[in-house]
């Protein structure tokens, strides 16, 4: 059948593009009559991107639980691990997983033209700072023995706690939010019931969560007059009021997701099977309740009013370091501060084992400024981190045996994102600090 040229114009888009002269016809035009929402990309510029820097946003590395009470006494019905350094600290095992990544960036990197493949970069190439934090710290210098071994990088970070304004704006007073308003921000990411609703929706992982610690066994619960109480599904949920602080998500999430970490933590570390989580979870059950995790920092780093006050120090100086920084910059932080960033620019990322959202230990998000032949520049995001068991075994990284390094969209800036755009879309929204505690 022969449709006349003139029917065939009054037909809507997608019926034409149907309708075309052939298989490779339709194959040119088919972004086109999808209406794909990328920009046009001119034909003088179809060569491959150019990098020119990037700028990342990095959790440390594997640490002992920070206290030594992860659980209220009788929560669970043995005793925690030992450790091999003190609450919070980098371990060796940390370290050493930290730089074989910090190894497989310095390949990536220079594979892709960013820095020399061989031999030391030059002082003005590469920037690295941290936080206050004595981990942070051992994460960043980990990172460069591995990235720019023997080169004497030197990673920079706040005085004092009191000074750590970047990466702890909130508990340092630098920026501040206003506690009701806060609170109603937060609890509007809840369901229809509330926080009791998002127990409900996890009873099979509360249960498997309280297995795990071998509580509410009726006969122990009884002895030592804990009846129901070690039972986390059982406690009061809530979004919970804090006069200097974000709110927090409270019990029973607070507790699930602090136990599940220290189960994570023992994997990675490396310790034998019967000691992660007493023997109780294999890999796939600790992966399961790591949603515990990710649940906290949904609600405490992801609403907008929370994240812009808490994220809006760090994502200005990423910035800055994103228009007009070195080749490479890497700031060492918390699995906190990447909540908070990706709460401010509504990033999402899934690494491999993990929950969707959900910061590793040693992994990173980040940012690429690449420019095309016409020297347009744009952006674009990635997660970057090692797998469970990159980290268990301290597996060697290569082209075979990759970390994951996931491209990120950008809500609100057009494909491909122009730099101007990304600027003006992370510039729309930074909050200024208090100026009470300015620097």
């Amino acid at each position: 059948m022969v449709i006349p040229m003139q029917e065939r114009n009054a037909m809507p888009p997608p019926i034409r593009c149907a309708l075309g002269a052939g298989l490779l016809a339709l194959c040119g035009l088919l972004a086109a009559c999808a209406g794909s929402p990328e920009r046009p990309v001119p034909a003088d510029a179809q060569a491959a991107p150019v990098l020119e820097r990037v700028v990342m946003l990095m959790r440390h590395g594997v640490r002992p639980p920070t206290k030594p009470q992860v659980a209220p006494e009788g929560m669970a019905d043995r005793e925690w691990p030992t450790w091999s350094t003190g609450f919070g600290e980098l371990t060796q095992h940390g370290y050493d997983a930290v730089r074989l990544v910090g190894a497989w960036d310095r390949t990536h990197w220079a594979a892709r033209g960013l820095i020399p493949a061989d031999g030391c970069p030059s002082p003005d190439t590469v920037a690295v700072a941290a936080s206050a934090k004595s981990r942070t710290q051992d994460t960043a210098r980990a990172l460069l023995e591995g990235l720019a071994p023997g080169c004497g990088i030197a990673v920079a970070f706040p005085a004092s706690a009191d000074e750590d304004f970047e990466f702890h704006p909130l508990e340092t007073g630098y920026m501040r939010v206003e506690p009701d308003q806060a609170v109603h921000a937060v609890a509007a990411l809840a369901p229809p019931g509330g926080m009791d609703a998002e127990v409900q929706a996890r009873a099979a992982l509360f249960a498997q969560l309280n297995q795990a610690l071998g509580c509410c066994a009726p006969p122990l619960c009884k002895a030592w007059g804990v009846p129901a109480g070690c039972d986390l599904s059982q406690m009061p949920a809530g979004i919970v009021r804090n006069e200097d602080d974000r709110p927090d998500v409270g019990d029973p999430f607070g507790l699930a997701s602090t136990i599940s970490q220290t189960f994570l933590l023992e994997y990675l570390e490396g310790m034998p099977m019967q000691d992660v989580a007493w023997g109780r979870l294999d890999r796939d059950g600790i992966e399961a309740l790591l949603e515990f995790h990710s649940i906290k920092f949904r609600y405490e780093g992801r609403a907008p009013y929370v994240a812009a006050r808490a994220a809006s120090p760090l994502a200005a100086r990423m910035l800055a370091a994103v228009e007009d920084g070195p080749p490479l910059t890497v700031l060492v932080g918390h699995d906190t501060n990447i909540a908070d960033l990706g709460g401010l620019l509504d990033l999402h990322w899934t690494v491999p084992g993990y929950p969707r959202d959900d910061p590793p230990p040693g992994g990173a998000l980040g940012f690429e400024v690449l420019s095309d032949a016409r020297g347009e520049r744009f952006v674009r995001a990635f997660y970057r981190s090692q797998t469970m068991d990159q980290v268990r075994e301290l597996q060697p990284l290569s082209d075979a045996n990759a970390p994951a390094y996931v491209s990120l969209p950008i809500p609100g800036c057009a494909q491909p994102c122009r730099l101007d755009d990304f600027a003006a879309l992370v510039r729309g929204k930074l909050v200024a600090p208090v100026a009470a505690a300015a620097r």
